[in-house]
């Protein structure tokens, strides 16, 4: 698919489907432009010369971002088609992945090159999958990956649906996956991650999985975490499945 505008110099390009433990998901990046003319690429979509074509249209890549442990499958191919770019991967992916030639590590705590356009900060508290999350102040977007998802149900054949469903990640009720939830032990990181987060302005929210928030983005993205705020009042988490 086409790029399609999500605010002021970004844009969001879906990929194609693919499967984690027999499990189809669907595939989103999202390109920022930054001063310079330069492009940031996060989580990017398999390769291919149509989309290389439509995302030279909006300037040059500069940068290519791994957000997760997860999401590397494709960003070997962008690199190799854009020598000059930096890659930019999580917190342990350079290990994972010793194949591929990192130019950095995504931290809190560092001053990336595009500092003074996107903020970023690590979501802590999973065991499993902490996820890089990212701010772009022009367009008070919000960008994710796998921490709230919003599978599309026309996208899904009956069988998927109710497992989505169930998983809480089917739209237009989608969230945090309940199987993500059980792998955030340290609770109280993931609540000032959380916090961090929501201090953002942002109106809108990239998922990298599923359909957008482009209305009521905060309150939206504070519902799907409904289950680790209740807790901190008393609640349990046993009592949301």
């Amino acid at each position: 698919m086409a790029l399609q505008a999500f605010g002021t110099d970004i844009w969001t390009m879906d990929g194609d489907q693919v499967s984690m433990y027999s499990i189809p998901f669907c595939t989103r990046m999202t390109v920022v432009r930054l001063p310079g003319n330069f492009l940031w690429l996060h989580s990017p979509v398999a390769a291919s010369v149509e989309r290389m074509e439509d995302v030279d249209r909006l300037g040059n890549v500069k940068y290519v971002v791994a957000p997760n442990v997860l999401h590397h499958l494709f960003v070997g191919e962008w690199v190799k088609a854009y020598p000059r770019a930096e890659l930019w991967g999580a917190p342990g992916l350079a290990k994972k992945k010793k194949a591929l030639r990192f130019d950095g590590t995504l931290q809190d705590s560092d001053e990336p090159p595009w500092k003074d356009e996107i903020d970023q900060l690590i979501f802590r508290g999973s065991r499993v999958l902490p996820e890089v999350v990212f701010f772009h102040r022009s367009s008070k977007t919000l960008i994710l990956t796998d921490l709230i998802q919003n599978h599309d149900p026309s996208g899904e054949n009956w069988f998927w649906r109710i497992v989505k469903q169930a998983v809480g990640v089917l739209a237009p009720n989608g969230g945090v996956p309940r199987d993500l939830r059980l792998t955030i032990t340290d609770r109280s990181e993931a609540r000032k991650s959380l916090q961090r987060m929501l201090d953002w302005d942002f109106e809108k929210v990239i998922i990298g999985h599923g359909i957008c928030f482009e209305t009521d983005a905060k309150d939206r993205v504070r519902s799907a975490f409904g289950w680790l705020l209740r807790e901190q009042h008393g609640g349990s988490e046993s009592s949301i499945f």
